[in-house]
């Protein structure tokens, strides 16, 4: 906007002090621009902004406002966190968050366990002749939903699934049911 307001004094000869009027700016504002801010809490303010640069790169960009503050007080800084966080929004940095894998497969810990009679041979040479079964939790809006599903290995398709708010035994039969009536159902596969 100063440019535009220097290009009119240049071109039509408009006075500064017009040109701030009708644009609503103030001539103060203007007039540091022009000939640059040389105060002092300008300069610290440039030199802090380095600073913040410097730490936010030095800890991989994980560091918010408040740490970054907490650095600058270590340094002999004197600064507020608020005046931290709006000179990182200016630099447009951003803190990235530690995103930590919520795992919800849990290992059986108990005297049983499933055997493993695949013995860790995954593939199969023809369809229905093994079946895996996979769920997944689906963060919505509305709340969680769970979905099982059941992958035919011998033709790669998923043969069946089920969608439900509950992740339980209900949900896993709805899945394998759903895949044994679409393979031929019961009097194909008995029991």
């Amino acid at each position: 906007m100063a440019a535009f307001i220097t290009a009119q004094r240049a071109e039509h000869r408009v006075p500064y002090a017009t040109s701030c009027r009708a644009l609503g700016v103030s001539q103060a504002w203007f007039y540091k621009w022009r000939h640059g801010d040389p105060s002092a809490a300008h300069a610290r303010r440039e030199r802090l902004k380095v600073e913040i640069a410097r730490l936010f790169a030095a800890h991989r960009g994980t560091y918010g406002s408040p740490r970054i503050t907490a650095d600058l007080h270590d340094d002999g800084w004197r600064v507020s966190e608020n005046t931290v966080a709006k000179l990182m929004a200016q630099l447009g940095l951003v803190a990235r968050r530690k995103r930590r894998r919520k795992s919800t497969t849990r290992q059986g810990r108990g005297r049983w366990r499933a055997p493993d009679l695949i013995k860790r041979h995954f593939a199969a040479e023809q369809p229905n002749r093994k079946w895996y079964g996979d769920g997944t939790e689906i963060p919505t809006d509305e709340g969680k939903l769970y979905l099982d599903s059941v992958l035919d290995m011998g033709s790669r398709r998923i043969v069946g699934f089920g969608v439900d708010e509950h992740h339980d035994a209900e949900l896993a039969y709805a899945a394998l049911s759903m895949a044994v009536a679409i393979r031929g159902g019961s009097r194909r596969w008995p029991g």
